[in-house]
């Protein structure tokens, strides 16, 4: 059975009324009529209170009964053959236990792990590892995009290091750019960005029996995690346990399982003992992954009175031993006509991968440079010269709420000066995202003494899921969000995405509202069944089971079930009707710089940002503020520095590789911008990755403004600002 049913999606100034079928056994669509009690309030973190005393166990909490500790051996050069990994020594050593080598025998990067060693203390192992002797062949390679090129270069995997990842065109562009009444020409360049996350990859591996396996897995996808093992060891996927109570975040670089994670299941397997090992910072920055650099030329043109006409984009980048160096431009704004080729050129460095938003942060920093120049040179407010371009309603009142809160009407019209050494300005950047989710599977358990338990086996990688999920099903319950207590991180619960698209609170909360959904008609079912009385008699509000005029508190209530619980394991579903795809937002950044020393300080960011329906709005500020400050330091610090005389990465700390500090971050507006997006049940997007996609284009565009001199280049280090304000553009 169905029912017909009308909601309202969109958001107050573009509401769209839509008539859709609704199961019975399912709930009606949360929309812009829905009043909510506790969705949107801002709720602290579930685990807030065993991170902040240390009862939260990440993988390097996880102690076990007889645990070895393993250590990595990593190649010291570039490029190579291994000719002989000798462990005799390492094997006789005081408390090690087993040794494992490697299949791979080509070192493709400095750092790249050979071997592991498993000894009874931390020490030992680390002991044991300087025993391990390697016989190279020590061949010649490539550290740099020019050396790459090169005929007749080292080849890093197999055939040119040049590759062609994709050419297209849609309309005219060359004869929009002659067309145009300006064309800007330019290049834009950004650096190589590694995976920086507080807690590093790390995996505890224990054999329950010699086809049963359970690890401890630092890990952006728990499933993903189980399904590799499995393959790899050719076991069932019942036979695989993997768990992940807490992450210490994860960029895109923790998907799956590494060499050296399959290493501590195999010194594992040899001794018979459970084994820990961690990966240290610097393999975490040689070999863990990286966001890939770019070059991105492009021509982009439009008309006097402000309205693109083409965009031509020439784009490659350093991708290291795999990954591509994709940019994703153009995007946002509407091009009647576009051409680009992409290319990735490998050098010999670690991989790779997926991170935080992929291709996007360099792709809109090349393109939201571009469309300020455009402005500036056509004599238009960069701010409407973008409206006039952008189709996307959501963001065109994104942009007049950013404006006011940075207070775009008071900035100089002129670009640069502003008069004395430290200048003054302010610039804007847009972003576009996906994070529609997937399905996904949740359990909900109505304990008989009030309790609440949600479950789900994928991981929190630091985002929150866990607490939005308690809110989710205490806001489809009725009950105060503190009676319900949110699990995850355990493959033998419900099916869950991994991290990554920004899916995980798209896939998983849909599931949640429908589990929840199912089990408050289970509750009100034997509560009647208790009492008496019809199943239509009952209903639940306010936090209590109302039966005529009678009202039954929640606890009391629970206390009519004839078992000890009610449950129920639900997928998400469809809702089969949308506003919009995907998602908007736009942030203007303040910032100062100092033309004498060449240091730019960031002052202010307000960052908009559309996640369908705010779920928690502390979660929300956090995300989008997490992001900003990534964005910053993509733009102003981070930067991984390979020696080209010896193919080393000669940063592989948080010393020499810098993050910001406390002290450099600015001030962070968030505006969380709700959409009813008709999407899933519970109108959730993702909000992990958007927030860092146009930061280092508002700090670039800002100053800019502030000094009129154009920084094409990341890092925006003091070095990179001062040549530019001399007009450097070596």
């Amino acid at each position: 059975m169905s029912r017909r049913v009308t909601i309202r999606l969109g958001f107050e100034g573009d509401i769209v009324e839509k008539e859709i079928e609704v199961d019975d056994d399912e709930p009606t669509p949360w929309d812009l009529s829905t009043r909510h009690s506790v969705v949107g309030t801002p709720v602290p973190r579930q685990e807030s209170a065993d991170k902040v005393t240390g009862r939260a166990k990440y993988t390097s909490d996880v102690r076990l009964p007889g645990m070895l500790y393993g250590r990595l051996i990593v190649a010291v050069h570039p490029h190579a053959a291994i000719r002989a990994v000798d462990t005799a020594a390492a094997e006789r050593a005081p408390g090690v236990r087993a040794v494992h080598v490697l299949e791979d025998r080509t070192v493709r990067y400095a750092g790249q792990p050979i071997a592991a060693v498993a000894a009874d203390t931390p020490e030992q192992a680390e002991d044991a590892v300087h025993l391990v002797r390697v016989d190279y062949d020590v061949r010649p390679f490539v550290a740099t995009i020019e050396d790459a090129r090169r005929p007749g270069a080292p080849s890093v995997t197999r055939g040119s290091n040049v590759r062609a990842d994709r050419e297209v065109e849609d309309g005219d562009v060359d004869g929009g750019l002659e067309r145009a009444d300006l064309v800007v020409r330019a290049t834009y360049e950004t650096q190589v960005q590694t995976h920086s996350a507080l807690e590093p990859h790390g995996i505890v591996a224990r054999w329950d029996a010699p086809d049963r396996l359970t690890v401890w897995c630092s890990t952006q996808g728990t499933f993903l995690v189980r399904e590799n093992l499995a393959r790899y060891f050719r076991l069932s996927l019942e036979d695989v346990r993997v768990h992940a109570e807490h992450v210490g975040g994860g960029f895109g670089a923790k998907f799956g399982v590494r060499p050296f994670e399959l290493a501590a299941c195999e010194l594992a397997k040899k001794s018979g003992k459970p084994v820990q090992l961690l990966a240290d910072r610097a393999t975490e920055h040689r070999a863990n992954g990286n966001r890939p650099s770019s070059v991105q030329s492009i021509a982009i043109g439009a008309t006097k009175d402000g309205k693109l006409t083409a965009i031509d984009v020439s784009t490659s980048g350093a991708v290291g031993v795999s990954g591509n160096a994709r940019c994703a431009i153009p995007i946002v704004y509407r091009f009647p006509a576009a051409r680009k080729t992409e290319e990735s050129v490998q050098i010999h460095a670690g991989p790779s991968c997926a991170h935080r938003a992929p291709a996007h942060p360099q792709g809109v920093f090349a393109l939201e440079q571009a469309m300020d120049e455009l402005a500036w040179g056509l004599g238009l407010d960069p701010l409407e010269f973008r409206k006039r371009n952008d189709p996307n309603k959501v963001r065109l009142a994104q942009w007049d709420a950013g404006a006011r809160a940075i207070g775009w009407d008071r900035r100089r019209p002129e670009g640069g000066g502003g008069g004395g050494r430290v200048v003054r300005g302010l610039g804007l950047a847009a972003s576009r995202w996906g994070g529609t989710g997937r399905t996904a599977e949740a359990l909900v358990v109505v304990h008989k003494d009030g309790r609440v338990e949600v479950k789900n086996g994928a991981q929190d990688i630091g985002t929150g899921t866990r607490t939005g999920m308690a809110i989710v099903a205490a806001e489809e319950l009725g009950i105060p969000v503190d009676k319900v207590t949110a699990r995850l991180g355990d493959t033998d619960w419900p099916d869950g995405p991994p991290s990554g698209g920004s899916v995980t609170a798209a896939s998983i909360f849909p599931a949640v509202r429908q589990a929840a959904f199912r089990a408050r008609t289970l509750l009100l079912r034997e509560v009647a069944r208790g009492l008496g009385v019809a199943e239509g008699d009952v209903a639940l509000e306010g936090g209590a089971v109302r039966v005529g005029s009678k009202t039954i508190p929640w606890d009391e209530a629970c206390r009519l079930l004839s078992g000890d619980r009610v449950s129920a394991l639900e997928k998400g579903r469809g809702v089969r009707a949308a506003y919009a795809e995907g998602t908007a937002g736009c942030q203007f950044a303040e910032v100062e710089v100092d033309t004498a020393t060449g240091v730019v300080r960031v002052l202010r960011v307000v960052a908009v940002h559309d996640c369908g329906r705010t779920i928690n709005r502390l979660s929300a500020d956090s995300q989008i503020q997490g992001g900003v400050i990534q964005g910053l330091a993509y733009a102003l610090f981070e930067d991984r520095i390979l020696d080209r005389s010896t193919g080393h990465q000669v940063n592989p700390d948080l010393l020499f590789y810098k993050v910001p500090g406390i002290a450099d971050v600015p001030a962070i507006v968030s505006i969380p911008f709700d959409v009813a997006n008709g999407l899933n049940s519970t109108s959730v997007v993702g909000l992990g990755e958007p927030p860092i996609i146009p930061t280092a284009a508002a700090i670039a565009n800002a100053i800019y403004h502030a000094t009129g001199k154009r920084v094409r280049r990341l890092p925006m280090t003091p070095d990179v600002v001062l040549a530019s304000l001399r007009g450097d553009r070596r």
